[in-house]
Formats: structure tokens, sequence, C-alpha cells
């Protein structure tokens, strides 16, 4: 309908389209996920300064300026909201998906965590965990960096980031079982 009324044009729905699928997204999260489970050493660089370590791999821009990166421990999983609205870390995560916007998402999860992440998205996390939940902002945005699976020693980066989920960066779901 905007194309047609001439507000846009279909080059400029494409280039947006082509921003989303390959500039900014998930699979850039799951990159730098990936990097940080084969080395240690940009690990601390990220945990010190997400949005620098970001840049290093050529990952950044609006939405990404102040971002924190949250490690999931075997005794600490952090999940992330924005109550207020939908702040969220678009050059690593891509766009949110429309039940991060949601209301009840925002309100729920923060009473009550480990019932949303079981009942809404079916991942249960043990009750010897203790949940964490964070708040985003248009000031910091903050992304998970999930626990490497087992059995993935001597995988490539590539391989490690296939196993990297929007969703477990959320901090709402698993990473993928290596098989």
């Amino acid at each position: 309908m905007l194309i047609e009324k001439g507000v846009v044009t279909s080059s400029m729905v494409d280039r947006i389209v082509d921003i989303y699928e390959n500039q900014v997204g998930p699979q850039l999260g799951a990159k730098v996920v990936a990097k940080v489970w084969i080395d240690n050493d940009f690990r601390h660089r990220l945990l010190d300064n997400a949005a620098e370590a970001c840049r290093e791999l050529g990952i950044g821009g609006l939405q990404g300026e102040d971002m924190v990166v949250l490690e999931d421990t075997d005794e600490v999983h952090h999940a992330i909201v924005c109550t207020l609205c939908s702040c969220y870390p678009w050059p690593v995560l891509g766009l949110p998906p429309n039940w991060y916007k949601d209301p009840q998402y925002r309100a729920r999860i923060v009473r009550e965590p480990r019932k949303v992440l079981a009942d809404d998205f079916g991942f249960n996390v043990a009750d010897s965990v203790e949940i964490r939940i964070w708040d985003s902002s248009s000031e910091m945005r903050y992304w998970v960096l999930p626990q490497r699976p087992a059995g993935t020693d001597g995988w490539s980066e590539e391989q490690l980031a296939a196993l990297v989920t929007r969703d477990s960066m959320i901090g709402v779901g698993p990473v993928k079982a290596a098989s």
C-alpha cells in the first residue's frame, strides 16, 4: 500500500529487508556467542564492554550503543525484558519478536519468571538455578550469553553459531542441542 501511494519504493523495502536479513539480527549475536565459546580473551572483552567487543566483529549501530551481556552459569540463568516498552539490542538480535512487546509477557516474566519460561516457552530451568530478570531500557540494552552445550569441543565457530537461537540470547529458551 505504501509503495502504491508512493510513500516508499520497492527498492527501499528491499534495502530494509536486506539490512534485517544480512546486516543485523540474531545470526550476528550467534556469531558473537560462538566466538566467546572458543576465545576466552574475547569473552572477557565482551563481558567488560559488549558494544566495543561487538564492534571488533563489525557489529554495531542504533540500539546497540550501550549493551551489557549477562553470562549464564550452572547457578544463574538470566532473562531479559523491557517493562516500559520494548528496548532491545537490534544489532545482535534483530527485530524484537511480537511477544517481547506484549504487556502480558512484560508483566509476568518479572513476577513469575520460572512459570513463564516453562508455560510460555517450554523452557524448564532447574529449581536449583537462580533466575535473574534484567530490565532493558533506552539507556542500557541487555542480552544473554548462554552456556556452551556439552559435546561441542573442537567445533568451529560456524558450527557453534548454528546452535545459538535468538530466544537463548533473550534467556527464554535454550541453545540447540549438539548432535
